[in-house]
């Protein structure tokens, strides 16, 4: 930089007045190579218009109509920094420069030369057509900076950001760019392990339709470009204590000429870097720091026949190198909050909802947006001892990774609870009990189901949920009329449940107020039009034929509009099929010596009566086994029950509550092989605590 004396520029791009000095408030000089002398008006080239030649130095300039030389009386021409007359305006008066990255002064009129090619008006050097030229101005450079970091700033993830940083400086800035970032990148306060790795990120360049010149450097061929890609090295090992390490640890940008970065660009760039990097000051090597710890590196790179690279100039590298740092820094530890967001939605929700006797299940999970992957919405579907199982679906007030958080809770407790197998509104009263001790602000509404494919029945409990709406086998769509109640969390409040038909063939679908409710309509609104919506539906596949369920949770949510996302939406679709009264065996046994042997005939009768005599003997030996433990601690009448769905299932309830225990009896042991035989004959089986005793059941497999 020359030691001219430099004021601040104008911002309003207008001329100083004539006569007006330097420090004069109402305009100041352009910086030039030189300072600014006091000549005669003839020792300056007058301004040439449009289409004139450019007068030769020393020289006194045409007059503008007549093209003779002006005589001595003659007006002096304008200056560089003169008012133009206010008859004829100045056609080279630069326009105000638009918010975005702005043009380089390459791309005004040159006013030393034509309007294509000229010289560089520091250098001298010649800029060949349509290139862009330096910035020759402070203003220029401020301009710049502030458009480069907007624009970096406007990333989120890892690669807007570096696009970013190369979109803002090629070629505004530099005619090709390379970032380099650490690999792994360390995330908050890690300590990364193993040595320093840089790897390529991303290269940029000019254009080859623009390239006119080939390469950054005279190569072989060069009339063919050089792929930077090709020509540098994708990734480098930082050696501890080498030239990459001190410039690295100096964090300031340095030209390539510098005595720390003559053997630092070699070593990042690879044994082909004289190929890419050019000479002299027309390479800059900017550290990438973020918060903590150093996390790459950008190569800044210009062509020879551009003007070098100035010493304000590893300023702006300086800038660029900090914002992309910062930037790149919080886009790792955005995409690591993202990547828990989505680990806890994973836990949470139920991957995949369990097989069932006698229901088909279905369900989908929108979040509010994509910031926001997790809320406090959940649905899951519990198996219950006599086949039966539970619907339940929740919504916790908020989209939160606290609202997650006391969802998880909530889910888990709702699970446990339905393990005990208590009525729908003593599970809702002991959801409410926890959600008081999480915090007196822990609110949430939940819908407690429980169906029964044998009797075809469904019990529903309800705490300040949008009430559930039954499609029947032909196509009818009804919101099923269910007790309110009061949300979870109020505390000092009674829940309801009430006991509907299920009839065979019609679709459940639970939901949370996401699905129904927006800025645009009120919950009862959406939920009218969620019916109208399901008939619709079901008119499609005909009155014989309910429709799938899969599509059908399709059209559901395709009757959301754009303004209907305000909150997340959890949705629960079960299909009744229930399971037929002719594929139900069903007997009670009087807790005495005969029962093993009155259960095996009974079974005998009904395994004949459905066609699965090659059943007969393990389900005589199983049950037999499980009969006697019933009986030996039983007080009441015994349960035995027959089910045939796609698997024989056999269940034997009593009203002793201790569950049976699997062990491995020992040679002098007269009892304790019941269970393990049917451990081995049974494709499953288990025990289950009731309100009043236990279950014990088994399935087998269908020849």
């Amino acid at each position: 930089m020359d030691s001219t004396r430099v004021t601040e520029h104008p911002t309003s791009h207008e001329r100083p007045q004539g006569g007006a000095g330097p420090t004069d408030p109402r305009g100041a000089l352009l910086r030039t190579q030189e300072p600014m002398r006091t000549a005669p008006a003839t020792a300056l080239p007058a301004q040439a218009r449009m289409g004139d030649a450019p007068a030769e130095p020393g020289t006194a300039a045409p007059c503008a109509k007549s093209g003779q030389a002006p005589s001595e009386h003659a007006q002096p021409a304008l200056s560089e920094h003169s008012q133009p007359s206010a008859a004829e305006p100045d056609p080279h008066r630069p326009r105000p420069a638009p918010e975005t990255i702005p043009a380089q002064p390459g791309g005004e009129p040159d006013r030393s030369g034509g309007a294509g090619g000229g010289l560089e008006r520091r250098s001298g050097q010649g800029v060949p057509p349509g290139a862009p030229m330096p910035m020759r101005r402070d203003g220029d450079r401020l301009r710049f900076v502030g458009a480069a970091t907007r624009r970096i700033a406007r990333g989120i993830d890892l690669d807007e950001i570096v696009m970013g940083l190369c979109r803002a400086t090629v070629p505004t800035f530099s005619d090709a760019i390379l970032v380099y970032l650490r690999e792994p990148l360390p995330v908050g306060d890690e300590r990364p392990t193993g040595p320093m790795v840089l790897r390529l990120r991303r290269t940029d360049r000019i254009p080859e339709e623009r390239d006119t010149e080939g390469g950054f450097m005279p190569v072989l061929q060069p009339e063919q470009p050089v792929d930077l890609a090709v020509v540098t090295a994708e990734q480098c090992e930082v050696r501890p204590g080498g030239a990459l390490a001190e410039v690295l640890r100096g964090v300031r940008p340095v030209f390539a000429d510098a005595p720390a970065a003559h053997d630092a660009l070699p070593e990042l760039l690879g044994p082909d870097a004289e190929l890419t990097v050019p000479t002299g000051q027309r390479a800059i090597l900017a550290p990438l720091r973020g918060r903590r710890r150093v996390i790459g590196a950008a190569v800044f790179l210009r062509r020879p026949e551009r003007m070098a690279f100035e010493q304000d100039d590893l300023l702006v590298a300086a800038q660029l190198a900090t914002h992309s740092a910062l930037g790149i820094d919080k886009a790792v530890l955005y995409g690591r909050e993202a990547y828990i967001a989505d680990e806890l939605q994973r836990t949470m929700l139920p991957e995949a909802l369990p097989r069932c006797t006698g229901v088909r299940l279905a369900h989908r999970y929108l979040p509010a947006a994509e910031t926001a992957r997790v809320g406090g919405d959940w649905y899951d579907a519990i198996p219950l001892p006599g086949s039966r199982v539970a619907l339940v679906v929740g919504d916790v007030m908020g989209h939160s990774m606290t609202s997650a958080a006391i969802m998880g809770q909530l889910r888990t407790t709702a699970q446990t609870l339905a393990g005990l197998d208590l009525p729908p509104q003593e599970v809702l009263h002991h959801l409410d009990e926890q959600a008081q001790r999480l915090g007196t602000d822990r609110m949430a509404t939940c819908l407690y189901a429980v169906y029964d494919p044998v009797s075809h029945r469904i019990t529903i409990a309800n705490a300040g949920h949008p009430p559930p709406v039954l499609l029947h086998l032909g196509g009818r769509a009804e919101v099923l009329r269910v007790p309110p109640g009061a949300p979870i969390g109020v505390g000092g409040v009674d829940f309801e449940a009430v006991e509907l038909d299920a009839p065979a063939g019609g679709t459940l679908l639970l939901y949370t107020d996401g699905l129904v409710e927006s800025r645009l309509r009120d919950v009862w609104t959406g939920i009218e039009q969620l019916r109208e919506k399901l008939a619709a539906t079901a008119q499609l596949t005909g009155p014989d034929h309910p429709p799938p369920l899969e599509a059908l949770c399709d059209e559901v949510l395709d009757m959301l509009g754009p303004g209907d996302r305000d909150d997340d939406i959890a949705l629960l679709a079960a299909r009744f099929d229930g399971i037929a009264p002719s594929d139900v065996a069903y007997w009670f046994l009087e807790p005495e010596e005969m029962a093993p042997g009155r259960a095996r005939r009974l079974a005998r009768h009904a395994l004949s009566r459905w066609g699965l005599e090659e059943l007969t003997d393990s389900v005589e030996l199983l049950i037999s086994e499980v009969v006697t433990n019933a009986v030996r601690y039983a007080t009441r009448p015994v349960t035995l029950r027959l089910l045939r769905t796609d698997v024989l299932r056999c269940e034997v309830t009593d009203d002793v509550p201790q569950l049976p225990r699997l062990r491995q009896a020992r040679a002098t042991d007269e009892g304790g092989r019941g269970l393990y035989l049917v451990n081995r004959l049974a494709k499953r089986w288990g025990a289950t605590r009731l309100s009043a005793g236990k279950v014990v059941w088994f399935e087998l497999n269908q020849a």
